[in-house]
Parts: structure tokens; sequence; C-alpha cells
């Protein structure tokens, strides 16, 4: 029988013993052999915290940027998961929750680049002035640990489980070594080997345990951090662990919890909220095999609607079909293994104790396409507790399968009471179109429950449901559900960072963040700061400006032209009582005047007005007052190209605004903002093409030139060129466009960045590999032909420069854009040939 790799220390590994039989929880059948006999956790370990290096240098811009490759990729390969994740006993959907999920996690988290500095690090808040004159400050800079994340998993989403912790620290900068359950091992690894394969990933981010590790904690160190995703009785076990405590390891631990769902007072029988309520019962059951740490345990109702509640439930589950998850018509697949379908009924024997079963039977199963003996087939069970108050055991006990019992409550703080009883959970939700029900729920039971979904029928189209954690919201729960906090955005990256307080002036602060900071010194510009590209921009550069005095006519026009009558610009008999003594300058009028003087006029990379983060006017201006600004650059925060338009960044600039005669140094500054705007990139992958270059390029190339790919020869590429003018120009122009049309949007965006045209690319005029046949008697004459017909293609648009032509794959184009075309088409073919 086969064994399930493992890859540690940069390669696929099998254990050396006999290993664990891993069973297919449909058939039954055994799908190979887990084992690590053999391995030096202690060594894997400090393999992923050396090799970690290099994603800790990362910026989370790259970072984010190789998450998102990542998920793409893997979302190309998804079909192969779905096949291997039928074994689990998973249904298509379930698969979809687990493995689309986990690559949606990927997506999320690859987000967040864009809320980060261009840098490896965070910088956290706002500094903190610790003098009077503020030349001695603080602030606080987030890094990544120099360790690794131990993740040990649960068996229910072998996909998801990995990727929604991996995304995270993956972000932060940190590696990770991933321990899955051993029963689905075999799904996680199939995804790991294709991540490895891909080479997305720098060595040793990644690291897969298949199979048992129960010393792999003996040897983690202060700088890891380990989470545990399971049973509360083993995460205890784990959380305790002397290692752990000697080396003040970070744990985080996210339990099965025994999770409630109320149903509103309000929500009887025909209403929307009802239905949604026993729809979303009923997939919490279902979905899964109800093998989620976040399912439905506890229904909590009305007493006086607990018969209907129990019927329509009854009636929900019986449409459920069960068995070989490959089917269409099967709506509920297998448990993960016999074993667990054993545990499940021993769980609902304990609850009976007190409890009647309503709905389902432990014994008989029927099923679809699949023989119920062989696989870990169980029913939906629905059980009813009809004094929850006194009966403590559906609040200790969870069967983790398709089981949930129906309990009343008297009113809704009674209902509260109920759900608090868990001891804390992953997630707790209200059916309610009753908004003051849904608030007093939320504000009273909050503090024992990580999430809670209000469910009605305004959000009913949108919402996620009960069960479905989001990478952007927290995921955890306090008391049973293990008192930790997975995901949430920001929240989740900065569990795997180091905070650390920093002290000094605002000069070295500056240095130290990234971030200029107030009261620094000033790096002043060799040129105006909006004639340099981003790359050339760093935080501290700064330009003063000339004066302006606001006149008495400034205002007035401002407020005519605004609307903007406020009594302190228009009414000077009202300002008694007033802060105002005078006719008063507007506030934007001043951020307005300021921007006249520091505002570049020329066409430079400052490619638009970004926007504005804050503002503040510290005191008024009045006519006559004479301003001055000083513009900083603040920070600096990369962007993707998007569409059409070239690639740039974000620069956020300081702008202070000075009272020219104010006499006392703390009422100098009068107002501060910091606008933000979009700033293009140096271009340097291309050589700009200009007759010169051309006629260098050529002169380089002869017949006996050989291509570095294709197999184009020198006269193919040159008349292929000269082609590709003529079309620019409108002469040829007999073709039709082969890009579909809803693609051509995004084809044509491509032509505004600086990636290189792909290689081996078959030209859509061309038969499928085929070379057309040569037009001209010779290489010179085809050189000559292709500068006469560029010469063409230039004099057209010189003539009709708001003229677009069409091209085979981009489609109509404008002049720029046949600029752009022809600076990456020249350059994709001379470096072809290797004459740049």
């Amino acid at each position: 029988m086969q064994k399930l790799e493992s890859y540690i220390e940069g390669k696929w590994v099998a254990g050396s013993g006999e290993g664990v039989p891993m069973i297919d929880a449909v058939s039954g059948e055994t799908i190979a052999l887990s084992d690590t006999s053999g391995f030096d956790f202690e060594k894997v370990l400090q393999y992923g915290r050396k090799q970690g290096d290099t994603l800790r240098r990362m910026t989370f811009q790259e970072r984010g940027n190789m998450l998102k490759k990542l998920a793409l990729h893997l979302t190309k390969k998804k079909k192969q998961f779905y096949e291997i994740s039928y074994k689990t006993g998973a249904t298509k959907i379930d698969s979809w929750i687990d493995i689309e999920g986990g690559f949606g996690n990927l997506f999320a988290n690859a987000s967040l680049r864009k809320v980060f500095p261009n840098q490896a690090f965070d910088v956290e808040g706002d500094p903190i002035d610790l003098s009077r004159g503020g030349r001695f400050m603080a602030h606080h800079i987030l890094v990544p640990k120099e360790g690794v994340a131990v993740h040990i998993n649960a068996f229910n989403f072998p996909v998801w489980g990995m990727l929604e912790k991996c995304a995270v620290n993956w972000m932060a900068g940190m590696p990770a070594v991933v321990k899955p359950a051993t029963n689905t091992a075999f799904l996680t690894e199939a995804v790991v080997r294709e991540i490895i394969q891909s080479g997305i990933l720098p060595e040793g981010a990644l690291q897969l345990i298949s199979g048992s590790a129960r010393s792999i904690l003996d040897t983690v160190e202060s700088q890891d951090v380990v989470t545990f995703t399971g049973s509360a009785d083993t995460g205890r076990m784990l959380k305790s662990h002397k290692r752990l405590l000697q080396e003040s390891v970070p744990f985080n631990m996210e339990a099965d919890s025994l999770n409630a769902s109320i149903l509103g007072e309000d929500a009887v029988p025909g209403t929307p909220e009802f239905d949604l309520f026993i729809k979303e019962v009923r997939n919490e059951m279902t979905v899964k095999c109800g093998q989620k740490c976040t399912a439905i345990r506890r229904v909590i109702v009305p007493e006086k609607l607990v018969e209907d509640v129990q019927i329509a439930l009854g009636k929900a589950l019986s449409k459920v079909t069960i068995g070989d998850p490959r089917l269409k018509e099967v709506r509920m697949g297998a448990l993960v293994s016999q074993d667990q379908v054993q545990e499940v009924r021993e769980r609902v024997q304990d609850l009976s104790q007190t409890a009647s079963l309503v709905y389902g039977d432990l014994e008989h199963i029927e099923t679809i396409g699949a023989d119920a003996k062989k696989g870990a087939f169980m029913s939906p069970i629905l059980l009813r507790e009809d004094k929850p108050l006194q009966n403590l055991a559906v609040h200790d006990t969870e069967a983790f399968g398709p089981v949930s019992t129906i309990m009343p409550y008297k009113n809704l703080d009674e209902a509260i009471k109920l759900s608090k009883m868990g001891k804390g959970s992953l997630v707790s939700s209200i059916a309610t179109n009753d908004d003051q029900v849904a608030r007093d729920y939320t504000v009273k039971a909050a503090t024992h429950h990580g999430r809670i979904l209000v469910i009605n029928r305004e959000s009913a189209k949108q919402s996620t449901g009960h069960g479905s954690p989001l990478p952007m919201l927290v995921h955890g729960g306090p008391g049973r559900a293990g008192g930790g906090e997975e995901m949430g955005g920001k929240r989740g990256i900065k569990h795997y960072m180091q905070r650390c307080a920093i002290q000094g002036s605002p000069t070295t602060l500056t240095e130290i963040t990234g971030i200029y900071q107030p009261k620094a010194k000033y790096k002043e510009a060799e040129m105006h700061p909006f004639a340099y590209h981003w790359e050339d921009i760093k935080p501290g550069m700064s330009l003063k400006t000339h004066n302006r005095t606001l006149t008495d006519t400034d205002i007035v026009n401002f407020g005519n032209l605004t609307w903007d009558h406020f009594y302190a610009h228009t009414d000077i008999t009202s300002l008694d009582g007033s802060i105002f003594e005078q006719r008063t300058a507007h506030g934007y009028f001043i951020i307005s005047a300021a921007a006249g003087l520091f505002v570049y006029p020329n066409k430079g990379p400052v490619a638009a007005n970004y926007g504005l983060e804050e503002i503040r006017f510290l005191r008024p201006m009045y006519h006559n007052d004479t301003i001055q600004v000083r513009l900083t650059c603040k920070e600096k925060v990369d962007r993707d190209q998007k569409g059409k338009e070239l690639p740039s960044g974000i620069v956020k600039w300081y702008v202070e605004v000075f009272d020219v005669n104010a006499v006392e140094e703390e009422d100098k500054l009068v107002a501060i903002a910091t606008i933000l705007t979009m700033v293009q990139k140096k271009q340097t992958t291309f050589t700009e093409i200009t007759e010169e270059v051309i006629d260098s390029a050529l002169a380089k190339l002869n017949e006996d030139t050989q291509p570095v790919w294709g197999e184009m020869s020198p006269q193919h590429m040159v008349e292929h060129l000269e082609t590709s003018y003529r079309i620019a120009s409108g002469e040829i122009q007999d073709f039709e466009i082969a890009t579909p049309e809803k693609y051509l949007d995004d084809t044509r965006a491509t032509l505004w960045n600086y990636k290189k045209m792909p290689k081996n690319y078959n030209f859509p005029l061309y038969k499928e590999g085929e070379l057309p046949t040569l037009k001209h008697d010779s290489l010179t004459e085809a050189k000559e032909k292709m500068k006469e017909a560029r010469k063409a293609y230039l004099e057209f648009f010189k003539k009709n420069p708001k003229a677009t032509n069409k091209n085979a794959v981009f489609g109509e184009l404008t002049k720029y854009e046949w600029e752009l075309l022809e600076r990456k088409h020249l350059n994709h073919h001379f470096e072809q040939f290797k004459l740049f």
C-alpha cells in the first residue's frame, strides 16, 4: 500500500514505519498509509526558522501578490481536488466550502497588502508626542516573528483549515508547518503538492506533516506560534504543554463549541424569518454532515413555537438524501470515519438520557449509490430537550455530526441565558425582523460568542449564513470555544508579528518607520516633488512654497462659487460671542489656496489627485492674512496596475499651512492635511522606441541571426513588424478581431502595464503552426519596407491624432495605445533575436 508523503526540509519523504490506514469514508476502502516514523521534528522547525528569512524580507505588497498568484494557480487546478475530496465523505457543496473557501482566504488576505505600508513591517496607530516640543516621541511597529507557525488542524476542513491560517501567517512574513488530521490528510497533501510544484512560495514557507506528530511541541521556541483547531479536550491538553509555558509560546485555540441559534418571538410560522431559520438549521445540520465547529447544536425557540419548529425541521430533514457524494441527487455524504459515527452515536445516547429523539434513526439509514454498512453514513438526528435550564447535558455534550437539539425559552432574557450556558461559542445567530430584539440579544449575549449573525428578510439574499467564517472577520470565541481569534483581516496578521514600542526624535523615527513624523527634519527636494516618479520619492522629501495673502475679495468669491455662506464668512455684524474676530476665510478655501501654492503645473509623473485622508483647521485665518505651505512626503503605498492606466503608486503628502505673520511659534501652524496623489512608476522594462533605436537594432540583424525562442527567421520577424505597422496605419484592416468581446477590455489594458509579451504566442492572422510566405527578396529589402511602413504609420496619426484602427488581438486602438503596443512589440521581437 502506498504511503502518504510529507514535505519537510525541502523534500518529499515517507515515514519508516508500517503506517496507519487512511479510509475512504464512502466505500470503506484503504486509500493510503500515513506514517511519520523517523521524522526529526526539531530539525523540521529549525529548517522553517532558517528558511523563513526570505519571507520575512519580502514587503507586504510582495507577499500579497504572492498569495494572489497562488490563489489563481490553485483555482485553475481545483477540479482534481474535488475528486479527492469525495473520499472524505464530502458532497460537491461541502467540497466547495472547503476547497474554494480555502482559496478565497488566499484572495482575501492578498487584498490586505493595500492597507499595509510598502515595507516588510507594519507601523501601528498614530505617533505619540512624549514632550511638549515634539522632539521626543514614540510609535509602535510590528515585525515578523523569527519562528514558524505550527498549525495543528482538525479533519473536517483539510483545505480551508490549512489555508485560512497559512494565508495569514504568510502575509505576516512567517513560514508554516502544517499538521493536518490524519483521517483527511490525503486531501491536504494533494493541495500542498500542487503548491510546492508551482514554485510560487519561497522554499521553507510551507512544510507538511502527513500524520502523527505527537512530539512536535517539544522543541517549539519563543518566536514560534502554535495554533490548534479541534476538540476542546485536546486543545486544553496542548495548551498546557510545558514547553509552551516555558518558552511563552503564543497559542491560539479554536475549539468545537455548542453554538446556538435563537428564533425570535416575532418570527412565527408564515414569516420569512421563520422559514429562514428552519433552512439555516437544516443546512447547519447536514452540510459537511454537521462536522463543523460552527454548526448549530442548540436550537432555542419560543416555547409556544416548539411544536411548529419540530414539525417544520422534520419536513425539511426528510428531504435530505444521503449517499455517495458524487451523485447529484445526494444532499448529504458520509462522516469522516466509522469511528466518528460511533462517537456521535454515543454522544446522542448521552443526550437522550434527558432529551427525546424526535427525528432520525441511529440504527437504520437509507443511502443512494453507496453501501450504508461500508461507508460512514448516519441519519440526521433531531433531539428535543424540554427542560434546558435543569438538564445540562445539552449545554455540555457535543455530538460532532448531523445532530441538533430543540429547546424552549419563555422570554428573550431566558434565551440569552440559555445561549450562555454553552460556556462560550464560536458563533450564535438570531432570526428576527425586530431590530430592537436583535440589539438586545447581541449586546447582552456578545460576551459569550465570537460572532453573532442576525437573520432577517432584508439580508437573506446576501447573507453568508450562520456557519461561514469570513477572512475579514475574527473567527474564535471565549470559554469552551478556545479563547482565541483567527483571521479578522489585519488583526489576524498581527498575531504572527511582534509589537515593539520605539522612542526617539521625529527625524529618527521617520527613518525607522519609513513614514514622515511631524516635526522631523525636512529633506529639501532638488526639484518639485511632483516632478519625481514614485520610486524616487522618499518620506521627508519636502517643498516650501511662496506666500499668498488672503483678500476680502477671495473670501467673498469663494462663498459665491461654493454657495457656502456661513455667517463668519459673510456677516461680520454677527461675530459677537463667536470664536471669530473678523471676516474669516473658509477652511476649504485655505486648503484650496494651499493646493494652488504647491501644485506643479507641468505634466509629469503625478497622474491624479487620489483623495484627502485628514484635514484639521487649527485656528481662524482672516482677510489680509498671509499663508505659506510646506508639502512633505509622508508615506508611499504601492498599488496594483488597473485597467487602462500606467503603473502607479500612491503618495501621501503632509500639508502644513502657516501664518507668515504670526508672532508666537504655537500660532504659526493654522491647518494640516494629508492629501493623496497617484504617481506613475518609472518604466524600466522596455527600451523606448525611436528611429535611432530601430536603426541600431536592425543593423545587428543578419540572415544567420538565430532566435532565442520561436521559429521565425530574421526576415519573417521584420516582415511581421512591417505588417503590424500597416495595420496600425489603417492600410490593412480586412480581418476580424480574434479576441472575444468579453475579454477585449482586459486584453487591451495589458498594453498599459510594464510586463513583457508572452513568448511563442501565435499571431491570429497566421495559420496555426505555419509561418507566412516571405514577401520580399531579401532581408535588406524587408528592413527598408518595414521602415517605410513605420513612417506611414507615424504620418497617419500625425494627420489623424483622434483616429482609431483595429488590431487583431487588442481591438480598436488609439494613437497612444498604438505607441504602447509598438514599444512592447518591438522590444519583444528585438529581444527574441538578441538585438537588445
